[in-house]
């Protein structure tokens, strides 16, 4: 841990960049995911779908962002490489080959959706470790994701 004057003790910090990384690496595993589906999708619905899932590239990048500022603001490293990613995301490896919109619209949904509730974990896991700032942090990634699986799983019509 690097020298810092915020006043959480070492432990807390020390615990909270540790969750942090943890999803940071599926941050970036779900930003390269949204990209694989952008880049390949298919169908009547393309330019939307292919519009959408750039924008919501974009948000899972901000957030990348805000996980990995927290973790230097602790003193700790935000541990933020590809190799790094591909080592640690809890997220399912995102199916090659597809290009049928649906079929991206069902890959992307199912990742937002289990970032969404590892994030929701992590609140619960930050407010025991006495960091309600970084459990603050997850909610509004929480919200941000939740928000985002909506648009997407939008595109698909109701049974």
């Amino acid at each position: 841990m690097q020298t810092t004057r915020n006043t959480l003790n070492e432990t807390i910090r020390t615990q909270s960049v540790e969750l942090l990384n943890k999803h940071l690496a599926a941050a970036i595993d779900l930003h390269a995911q949204l990209k694989q589906a952008h880049w390949n999708v298919r169908g009547m619905g393309f330019i939307a779908i292919h519009e959408l899932f750039d924008k919501v590239s974009v948000e899972v990048e901000n957030y990348s962002d805000l996980i990995a500022e927290r973790a230097g603001g602790l003193g700790g490293t935000a541990n933020g490489t590809i190799q790094v990613a591909v080592k640690h995301s809890f997220l399912i490896p995102y199916p090659l080959g597809i290009a049928d919109e649906l079929k991206h619209i069902f890959a992307v949904a199912g990742a937002l959706a289990a970032f969404g509730q590892s994030a929701r974990e992590a609140i619960d896991l930050a407010t025991k470790f006495g960091d309600v700032d970084t459990a603050d942090l997850f909610t509004e990634v929480s919200r941000g994701i939740d928000h985002q699986l909506w648009f997407v799983e939008s595109h698909v019509t109701p049974k």
